[in-house]
């Protein structure tokens, strides 16, 4: 870090720890002091950059699921209560040491596939005839597609294990 980013760091340091209370709004007559005054409420941008996503997101995924508030000039806001409440819901316990989430997308396809394969394939039956066979018996792939390709049928032996013995 050059010296000059580091003096400026200091000052704003300095700055921080060394400011004035703000006051705030309260009920008329009364007025409190407090350090540093609570977001209430964040724009859409806002929200977007709190939570790591565009803009597109936040209007198509969260802003549905919240209360929000709409100013009379039409500008949206999100309340900080709303948006703390969304990511409580939303939470998911840590992963234990070593456990991976399945990379992709879910299988699918029925375990009688699988095992249909896995068993033409120790038979010696090649790539292409068990995916000519899958074809003619009409059976679609795992993500509803009508046509069986050689390739699909060794991602499925990849994805299932090691070949069981014949």
């Amino acid at each position: 870090m050059s010296a000059k980013r580091k003096k400026r760091r200091e000052r704003k340091l300095h700055r921080q720890r060394h400011t004035e209370p703000k006051l705030s709004w309260a009920p008329t007559g009364e007025w409190r002091e407090v350090l540093e005054a609570e977001r209430l409420a964040y724009s859409r941008k806002q929200a977007a950059e709190a939570l790591g996503v565009g803009i597109s997101t936040i209007d198509r995924r969260v802003v549905p699921l919240l209360y929000t508030v709409k100013t009379p000039w039409g500008q949206r806001l999100i309340p900080v209560a709303e948006l703390e409440r969304l990511l409580r819901e939303h939470l998911e316990p840590p992963r234990e040491p070593g456990e991976r989430g399945i990379a992709g997308r879910p299988p699918t396809l029925p375990r009688r596939i699988v095992e249909r394969i896995r068993l033409d394939y120790a038979r010696g039956r090649s790539l292409a005839e068990i995916a000519r066979a899958l074809n003619d018996d009409g059976v679609s792939t795992a993500h509803g597609g009508r046509q069986w390709w050689p390739s699909t049928v060794r991602a499925v032996l990849v994805r299932s294990g090691p070949p069981p013995s014949a």
